[in-house]
């Protein structure tokens, strides 16, 4: 993948890119997505794409795995309170949809064995690194700290985009929400806590 722009214009386009290819990967997936669609909402051509992401399947990484940065970032980790970050959890799925979906296509149309991986460091070290320590204090459930962390995201997707059940969105009624908040809150604390 080329550099990212330097120029202001480029920069702009660069970021148009981005905006628009995340909701067409988001809606139609790695296969589904159509690079003309792309440029045509970005208002720039194939050629300048090409330059900055090299093809179709580095433009999805590029926004895959600054989408799972974001999460990291907006929604950090405190694995002494893991309800609390479940909730955050929640929240953040209510405010970005799409960032399930990208998720989700790259489960699906990828099969990743697990652990999230870029440029050959794990995304999630920092996430197990704490969630061990809580353990080895106490805090947290005896176990694989991975199990312990997919568990907790899996309960906090109970209502995401992709759910089989119930797919919330954050037009609802906010007593509806609070009330989710609530039962994840406690479902969570009831699964983490050490017996």
């Amino acid at each position: 993948m080329a550099d990212q722009p330097t120029t202001t214009r480029g920069a702009a386009t660069y970021q148009r890119i981005l905006d628009v290819a995340t909701q067409e990967f988001a809606e139609y997936g790695i296969a589904g997505a159509r690079i003309e669609r792309i440029v045509t909402a970005a208002q720039t051509n194939k050629a300048q794409l090409y330059a900055y992401f090299g093809n179709k399947e580095k433009l999805f990484d590029a926004i895959f795995f600054a989408s799972m940065e974001r999460i990291m970032d907006v929604v950090p980790i405190d694995a002494d309170d893991l309800a609390d970050w479940a909730v955050r959890l929640y929240d953040e799925y209510l405010r970005r949809p799409d960032l399930i979906r990208l998720a989700t296509w790259a489960r699906l149309e990828r099969r990743p064995a697990g652990h999230l991986v870029e440029d050959g460091r794990r995304l999630d070290d920092r996430k197990l690194r704490l969630i061990a320590e809580a353990q080895e204090a106490g805090r947290v459930r005896p176990g694989d700290p991975f199990d312990v962390m997919a568990m907790v995201i899996a309960m906090s997707m109970a209502w995401s985009p992709v759910s089989n059940v119930y797919a919330a969105s954050a037009d609802e009624p906010a007593d509806a929400h609070d009330q989710r908040r609530a039962l994840l809150r406690a479902c969570v604390r009831r699964a983490v806590t050490p017996e």
